[in-house]
């Protein structure tokens, strides 16, 4: 199917756009801005549009997520250490973030006649995001079908929603993704910090595959710590 990948920058989205195009359906790439303080992610996004050969549409949604109020990612205030999947973490969700941009998305591909919208949400997301979860995707769906009726039909494609992000680390590194052009993390320093949330969830997945990182974290034996602690 001709396929729009909903690319943040990250590991998980560049990977998705990796497989999805070495299996001949990559059709654009989208990204938000949404004001997020990670904003460089953007630009291995658009980095990825350009290895790929497919064009990058950037939505310009900062107006949106200055009302989208109380988060982490867009306010002052600090992005806690620790694993994903810790109460903690609830500080870094953006309200509505994934329905918003899915919607959005859904838009540009049936305006553009794409055949599917593809989002690299994962099992790792339950915990925290409610609209990464399988009941979310699922009647996001359905909505769509009704939004749609008549003029598109465009199907929303969740790989890894039932898979860890260490799956999404062995598709990538089966396709040749280069992993040290994404950015996962939340902080948006000159490297990754190696000890917030996401960048824990990333190093923890690569291990988890058998894959080498070739990532390079401020602090890289953080996540060692903060893995046991959960155990």
């Amino acid at each position: 199917m001709k396929t729009i990948v909903i690319c943040s920058g990250g590991l998980d989205s560049v990977s998705l756009a990796h497989v999805l195009a070495a299996e001949g359906q990559l059709a654009a790439l989208v990204s938000f801005d949404y004001g997020q303080r990670h904003r460089k992610e953007l630009d291995f996004a658009a980095r990825a549009a350009t290895r790929l050969g497919v064009p990058f549409h950037l939505i310009d949604m900062r107006g949106v997520g200055a009302a989208l109020t109380g988060s982490a990612l867009t306010d002052d205030l600090d992005v806690p250490d620790g694993h994903y999947a810790e109460d903690t973490m609830r500080i870094t969700v953006v309200p509505n973030r994934n329905a918003i941009m899915l919607t959005t998305a859904f838009g540009v591909a049936a305006a553009q006649g794409a055949e599917a919208v593809a989002t690299a949400v994962h099992g790792g997301d339950h915990f925290i995001y409610p609209d990464c979860r399988p009941a979310f995707t699922d009647a996001f769906q359905v909505m769509q079908d009704a939004a749609l009726d008549g003029y598109a039909n465009v199907r929303l494609l969740t790989p890894y929603v039932h898979r860890s992000k260490g799956d999404i680390v062995a598709d990538g590194a089966r396709v040749g993704t280069p992993f040290a052009e994404t950015w996962s993390c939340y902080k948006g320093g000159d490297i990754h910090c190696g000890r917030c949330g996401t960048c824990v969830e990333r190093r923890e997945a690569f291990d988890l595959a058998g894959v080498p990182d070739p990532t390079e974290y401020a602090d890289p034996d953080f996540w060692r710590h903060a893995v046991e602690g959960r155990a």
